[in-house]
């Protein structure tokens, strides 16, 4: 099934995107997605993402090479989140880790 459009209003213009390997399906990340931002990815086939705390686009890899190439995008059923399936060379995590979720929590 393809779906065409994104809820974008639910959330004020920005939907979180969930950033999954392809090959091992392990979760890397959490980043939003803009219309933009979704089709420079789209375009592109590189992660394409809205950061909210610098209010730019930004491609992740651009300053650390570790790029994300995208090999599939989804949208859940309420189309107000995306998936994001991507082959990550380097890490994902800006701390040097391979997904940003390590951490336990108690």
């Amino acid at each position: 099934m393809k779906r065409k459009e994104i809820d974008w209003k639910k959330s004020g213009g920005i939907v979180p995107t969930i950033v999954q390997e392809a090959e091992g399906k392990e979760v890397l990340m959490l980043a939003y997605s803009t219309k933009e931002s979704l089709r420079k990815a789209l375009e592109t086939n590189q992660g394409w993402y809205y950061s909210r705390s610098r209010k730019r686009l930004w491609r992740k890899g651009e300053t650390s090479c570790n790029t994300q190439e995208i090999m599939q995008v989804f949208a859940d059923c309420d189309a107000d989140t995306l998936l994001f399936v991507v082959r990550q060379k380097g890490n994902a995590c800006h701390l040097n880790k391979k997904s940003c979720f390590y951490t336990e929590v108690d």
